[in-house]
């Protein structure tokens, strides 16, 4: 399973019930956290949100209302006792930025690894602990400076077969190692694949969080059939589309058609204007176009559920 917790929903500003944009993803006792706004670290307590679980940071660009909440953040994760690695991800120009952070954090007693994603990352092979086959990739995205989105993918294997297993003479002991994709070495040398004893795969899951963008066919594509997609709503109206494409970000309405396009199955809105006072307010519009549209708001969190097939 997968639980997502929105952290912050503020575009520009921090309001007394907002906090900048941010969002955590768990799983299996590992997290990663997109974005870190101003305010992340108390919308964290509020949400009952560990952030010493993460295993990265996940940027999608580099303005002040992404970013300005990490300093204080990796400090805190320092005086807390972190000591393993943190990964710092995010588009072109990451060098220069994390460079400037450092200078605001100082020494750290945890090494922090920054590194330009540009093509999908194996979490299992990077971490540890995430399912086999999970992998994170970048999303080219459409703003005012280069930006990116990110899809995660749990992918989930094929049914366990006992029978299968016996039947070739693998000990019990060793059944984990093949239901995790691994293969194993019995006794005399002979090799057994996970394949040999597990079924078709499994549909698994996925989480799409947008970031800043105008609609683009990169972020459609990338939230094909997503369990959920956080898309920036920056704007209410239909008729302030004009100024969401001047400043490369949507309207409540474009975000929920592309979720329609891309046969997503949940659309939460995020990343308000500080003009939007109660987003519910506009709900309906996103919904005509995509019924399971819902407003995002801080301390918001779903445990996604892997489906089982019919038998």
């Amino acid at each position: 399973m997968l639980t997502i917790t929105l952290l912050g929903t503020a575009a520009t500003m921090p309001l007394p019930d907002r906090a900048l944009t941010a969002a955590v993803a768990e799983c299996g006792g590992h997290s990663l956290l997109f974005d870190c706004g101003e305010g992340t670290q108390t919308a964290a307590r509020r949400a009952g949100v560990n952030l010493m679980k993460m295993d990265a940071v996940c940027l999608t660009h580099y303005h002040g209302d992404h970013i300005f909440g990490l300093p204080g953040l990796l400090q805190t994760l320092g005086c807390q006792g972190r000591t393993r690695p943190l990964a710092l991800y995010g588009p072109k120009g990451l060098g220069e930025v994390w460079a400037a952070l450092r200078v605001l954090t100082g020494p750290l007693p945890y090494p922090v690894y920054a590194e330009v994603l540009d093509a999908p990352a194996a979490l299992c092979e990077k971490f540890g602990g995430w399912p086999q086959g999970a992998k994170l990739t970048p999303v080219p995205t459409r703003h005012r400076v280069v930006s990116q989105g990110y899809r995660l993918d749990l992918p989930r294997a094929g049914r366990f077969s006992p029978e299968q297993a016996r039947a070739l003479g693998v000990p019990v002991k060793q059944w984990k190692t093949l239901q995790h994709g691994e293969s194993i070495t019995l006794d005399g040398g002979r090799v057994i694949q996970p394949e040999a004893v597990l079924g078709p795969a499994r549909q698994g899951l996925s989480f799409v969080f947008s970031g800043d963008t105008a609609p683009c066919p990169a972020l459609e594509k990338a939230a094909a059939g997503a369990d959920l997609l956080l898309c920036d709503s920056t704007y209410a109206l239909p008729e302030q589309a004009a100024q969401a494409k001047q400043y490369g970000h949507s309207t409540f309405g474009q975000s929920a058609a592309l979720a329609a396009k891309a046969g997503a199955k949940r659309l939460w809105l995020v990343h308000y204007s500080p003009m939007i006072t109660d987003p519910e307010e506009e709900l309906a519009q996103a919904q005509s176009l995509f019924p399971a549209a819902e407003c995002g708001y801080d301390g918001k969190s779903i445990t996604l559920q892997y489906e089982e097939a019919e038998e």
